[in-house]
């Protein structure tokens, strides 16, 4: 009986994780507009949701791989990237000219009190779930190695064919 308790609960908390939809609160773009974050759950199309930071090394080079990799990308794929920046309020100020300068076209959030952060519970940055065109979490990752944006754009085909993602 224990042992059926103890695999229950697994089942119950991997079932939550990975089917969860993103909670609701409002949010900045870099461009000083309010969005709430629920909207995320009514995309239709799979979402990339990318937590970082402007002093996150890791985080910038997963941005920017898929950034490099984004236009091809999207002639392949319908998805859309959310990318949401946990810099707190003193550092929020510079995401702006530092995605411009990097010349990141995806949306970019600010999440200067990470509540966000707290509600998805992100406790590293990278942090990067795959949200199917339900909204619902099918996929998660920390941090960041080269070659990683291969898989996650791989994961996202098989979305767009309606696989289910297994991992």
């Amino acid at each position: 009986m224990k042992k059926y308790l103890t695999l229950s609960l697994l089942v119950f908390l991997s079932f939550g994780i990975y089917a969860q939809n993103i909670p609701s609160l409002e949010l900045k773009t870099i461009d000083g507009k309010t969005i709430n974050t629920d909207t995320l759950n009514k995309i239709g199309k799979p979402v990339i949701l990318d937590f970082w930071a402007t002093w996150c090394v890791p985080c910038i080079k997963e941005l920017s791989a898929i950034s490099d990799n984004y236009d091809d990308w999207k002639d392949d794929a319908d998805f859309e990237v959310i990318a949401v920046s946990i810099d707190d309020s003193r550092s929020s100020s510079r995401v702006a000219p530092f995605v411009r300068g990097r010349g990141w076209e995806f949306t970019v959030l600010l999440d200067p009190n990470q509540e966000f952060k707290r509600a998805m519970n992100v406790v590293n940055v990278p942090h990067t779930f795959l949200l199917d065109k339900n909204g619902k979490v099918v996929w998660q990752h920390t941090s960041y190695t080269d070659g990683d944006e291969d898989h996650l754009f791989e994961m996202i085909q098989k979305l767009n064919k309606g696989e289910k993602i297994k991992e």
